[in-house]
């Protein structure tokens, strides 16, 4: 009976974790169409797909897995066997953000504030899924996972490393931008606003949402 009821959790916590994977894929595409700048974290991979053929999504596969790739490199032995499966979850995530892409194709706001309003719902949106990814406590997300490598090897505050993370992100991609088109594209005050009112979100939902951490 112990062992049926561990596999049931175990079953409960990684469908919890796709889940919030797929909305937190849904929130990055809702955010791009906002058209007001993408998430940070996306800023790299949606600026070079403006330029390039391959999608959103394949950028954000490939970036993806240099993090992986970096995460292995600097823990060494110390990272966990189990955290390859993250090369799953990159695939699950970067298919979910074309997915998502294509089923909003039509999503065009003119005015700032159909723009505004789409921002404000694509942070809820976001947050929603890095909630759920959180209380999920299954695996780490590659751009979380590579943060956290950092933070260890470094001795720095998880928190710290991941504002310079975003912000260096954000600057690489502001860098592209220019190079390719001579004026800022892909970021914005969307960018801003989402690095700051996610988070905030975030913590709002794990107050009132009943979903429980599990272990």
């Amino acid at each position: 009976i112990d062992f049926f009821m561990k596999q049931s959790k175990w079953v409960q916590r990684y469908a919890l974790f796709v889940l919030g994977l797929v909305i937190n894929s849904f929130g990055i595409s809702f955010i791009t169409k906002a058209a007001l700048g993408t998430s940070p974290i996306s800023s790299l991979p949606y600026v070079a797909s403006l330029k390039f053929s391959p999608t959103l999504g394949q950028f954000t596969f490939v970036l993806n897995c240099l993090f992986i790739l970096t995460q292995a490199l600097l823990l060494r032995r110390k990272f966990p066997k189990i955290q390859y499966l993250q090369i799953l979850v990159n695939l699950i995530f970067s298919g979910a953000i074309d997915v998502s892409m294509l089923l909003l194709s039509r999503m065009q706001p003119e005015t700032v504030v159909a723009k505004t309003i789409s921002l404000l719902a694509s942070c809820a949106i976001l947050a929603l899924g890095i909630t759920l990814e959180v209380a999920a406590n299954a695996l780490l997300v590659p751009g979380e996972g590579v943060v956290k490598a950092i933070a260890h090897v470094s001795n720095r505050d998880f928190g710290t490393v991941k504002v310079c993370f975003d912000v260096t992100t954000v600057a690489l991609a502001i860098v592209l931008s220019l190079c390719f088109f001579h004026e800022l594209r892909g970021i914005g005050v969307g960018t801003v606003v989402s690095a700051v009112l996610v988070g905030m979100i975030v913590q709002f939902y794990r107050k009132v949402l009943p979903i429980p951490a599990m272990g």
